[in-house]
């Protein structure tokens, strides 16, 4: 499952964190590319049919969709969704903004939404500030987010800008947490092949059951670190 399918599984099926995280882990390849750098470029192609391979060769080639103004702004929406800290890098840092240029050309479905949203959201700024989100300060822009970022707090003639932001900060957390710095960001190892300590000593004993010498020597690692 790469970065594409795992949006559209979160969209349809409502797909849990955990199993997310360990669908899209990928096993490193010795000498491959950087994932974040596969990420911007499009999902990784070695198991794909040439059919599916010629559809992501196409949405690689075509025209940007987003100008540099709107991706300069969902740039800095992103890193105020998912900020570096000493844990981990930014949104941007994970390459989100090409990850969501690459889904609404991949999804048609989010183009309106997501272009009308940046630009309700550049009228909002201009109306208040004079100047588009992405030319206000950090305390215009964050006067901004905290009137759309909250649902249920939010004012009734705000629901285009809460709409646009849940969507922007659905695509943003998807995109993050779905990259090699979101992965290591949660701390998710998957399962551990080759350590399997056995069954616990009680349960054997409840069934009065318990390990041949072969089996001792041959299936159970006993690894302390499983």
């Amino acid at each position: 499952m790469d970065r594409r399918d795992s949006l559209k599984a979160l969209i349809v099926g409502g797909i849990s964190t955990s199993v997310l995280l360990d669908a899209c882990k990928q096993p490193a390849k010795e000498g491959a590319e950087n994932t974040e750098n596969k990420d911007a470029k499009g999902p990784d192609e070695s198991d794909r049919m040439a059919e599916e391979k010629l559809v992501n060769k196409q949405l690689r080639e075509a025209p940007k969709f987003f100008t540099a103004n709107e991706m300069a702004t969902i740039t800095i929406l992103g890193d105020i969704i998912i900020p570096k800290d000493a844990v981990s890098g930014s949104a941007s840092d994970a390459k989100v903004p090409d990850f969501i240029e690459f889904i609404v050309k991949d999804m048609p479905e989010h183009q309106v939404p997501m272009r009308g949203g940046l630009r309700w959201l550049d009228m909002q700024c201009l109306k208040r500030y004079d100047k588009a989100f992405k030319d206000c300060n950090h305390t215009q822009q964050m006067e901004m987010v905290d009137e759309i970022a909250w649902p249920k707090k939010a004012k009734p003639e705000m629901h285009q800008g809460v709409a646009f932001f849940n969507l922007m900060r659905n695509l943003t957390a998807t995109g993050f947490y779905t990259s090699e710095i979101g992965v290591k960001d949660v701390g998710y190892k998957g399962n551990a092949p080759n350590h399997w300590n056995g069954v616990p000593d009680d349960v054997l004993k409840q069934y009065n059951m318990a390990y041949t010498e072969k089996e001792l020597k041959e299936c159970i690692s006993f690894d302390t670190k499983a």
